[in-house]
């Protein structure tokens, strides 16, 4: 079983930034494509940000588009979201989650691991 885990959640004041990573417990991230979703207290989860195998396509929901870049290293195995200029609604559990699909996909229901989140608060 691949087991996903994220790193560098915390709280950022608005207008700041972070970076949040997505490893893998079997080192093979490299062979999925990697997408992030978040969710907020009492909200679905939706689609921040996807980048494919190869890394040279990438796919963001309409907020993370100006704002938000994934990137990946396939020398480290990981897949991170750099997330500039936060703002209160950004705030949120951050999830990865890995797709045997090549693409860059938006939709859920393309992943099949998924990791247990970082909390991302960004606060005025």
């Amino acid at each position: 079983q691949v087991r996903l885990a994220e790193s560098g959640g915390g709280s950022v004041r608005a207008g700041g930034s972070l970076v949040v990573s997505c490893s893998s417990s079997i080192h093979n991230l490299r062979n999925y494509a990697v997408g992030w979703f978040r969710q907020s207290p009492g909200k679905e989860r939706e689609f921040v940000a996807a980048i494919n195998w190869f890394g040279d396509s990438a796919s963001y929901a309409e907020p993370a588009k100006v704002r938000f870049l994934i990137t990946r290293d396939n020398t480290k195995d990981t897949v991170s979201l750099h997330m500039d200029r936060l703002q209160p609604e950004d705030t949120g559990e951050y999830t990865c989650a890995a797709s045997w699909r090549g693409g860059p996909s938006g939709r859920s229901t393309d992943y099949y691991y998924w990791g247990q989140g970082t909390q991302v608060i960004v606060s005025s």
